[in-house]
């Protein structure tokens, strides 16, 4: 028997829809944040208020970042069919969301120098003012949240589903989720964050004359911050690096060759990721009995999210 290669490819349409719709909420939220930062910077000037102009620049960095993610959506839809990108634009967002996500470990890193400083050198506090600044930057922060929050689609996304198949197998949904909507997401969090722990830390010193509380709480945050940059690091950058051998679909993978071709065995298996919840899949058997690579595809079809499947079957003879 002559070692047979077959591929089959089934496009998923949902991820445009979902795409465009987390591309025209990220905009709205880069337009708010630039004029909040606007707002800000122009009042700290005449207004002659430090803490003002400190936010403002702060959400300069955060207008940056959501810059990063909207221009990510942008050049993925606009090389969608350059035939140079073998299976699509996608990882240019995700590779906009590591860059996002070292951003934020830049924001992290001021903040905490700019803590540690006021900690050691401390300087008066208006305390009035930088309050109402903390409370509107809060609301607008809860604003931009909602407008980013990844909303599912009926397909998956946040959350689990089964699909009871012909051959037995259930077939439970990943919960995928927008990678570069989620480090917009998190930018906008980590300023609610902040906001919300400057308020309480201001509460505390304009009451309570703890006004050691300001820096303090300032560290926190940059820890808090840091934590979520990592996390957002990892994630991106495991896909970028295709390094997601251990995604649940691949073992789902081997549990249908063991239940449907049980005189088959893996001598090949690569798996990685080229959309939201779409994967490519490379697999060579070995087989025992008679079997074809469009019987395998026709097993493996019942997980949706392979959309690109190359199979190569090998007889013993020729192993």
């Amino acid at each position: 028997m002559t070692t047979i290669d077959v591929s089959a490819h089934r496009h998923d349409h949902r991820f445009t829809h979902d795409t465009r719709h987390a591309e025209r909420n990220t905009r709205r939220v880069v337009v708010i944040t630039l004029v909040m930062m606007v707002v800000e910077v122009v009042g700290g000037y005449a207004l002659n208020s430090m803490a003002l102009l400190a936010d403002g620049w702060h959400m300069s960095s955060h207008a940056l970042a959501m810059g990063l993610s909207l221009g990510a959506y942008v050049l993925a839809r606009r090389y969608a069919n350059d035939r140079r990108f073998a299976f699509g634009t996608w990882k240019i967002e995700i590779l906009g969301a590591f860059s996002s996500a070292l951003l934020l470990g830049v924001v992290a890193a001021l903040m905490l120098w700019q803590s540690v400083e006021r900690m050691f050198s401390p300087s008066p506090i208006h305390y009035d003012e930088a309050i109402a600044i903390a409370v509107l930057g809060l609301a607008v922060n809860l604003l931009c949240a909602w407008l980013l929050r990844d909303t599912p689609h009926d397909h998956g996304h946040g959350h689990s589903h089964e699909h009871h198949h012909e051959h037995g197998h259930n077939h439970r949904g990943h919960g995928h989720h927008d990678v570069n909507l989620r480090a917009a997401y998190i930018h906008v969090i980590a300023d609610a964050a902040t906001s919300l722990l400057a308020i309480g830390a201001l509460l505390g010193g304009r009451f309570f004359g703890a006004s050691w509380l300001d820096p303090m709480m300032g560290i926190v945050g940059a820890v808090l911050v840091t934590r979520w940059a990592i996390g957002l690091l990892r994630e991106s950058g495991a896909i970028l690096l295709d390094a997601e051998m251990h995604h649940p679909v691949v073992e789902e993978v081997r549990d249908v060759v063991r239940e449907q071709l049980p005189r088959a065995a893996i001598s090949d298996l690569h798996v990685w990721r080229v959309g939201r919840g779409s994967y490519a899949c490379v697999l060579a058997l070995v087989s025992h009995e008679p079997v074809t690579p469009a019987q395998v595809r026709e097993h493996l079809s019942v997980h949706e999210e392979l959309v690109h499947v190359t199979v190569e079957v090998i007889t013993p003879a020729q192993a």
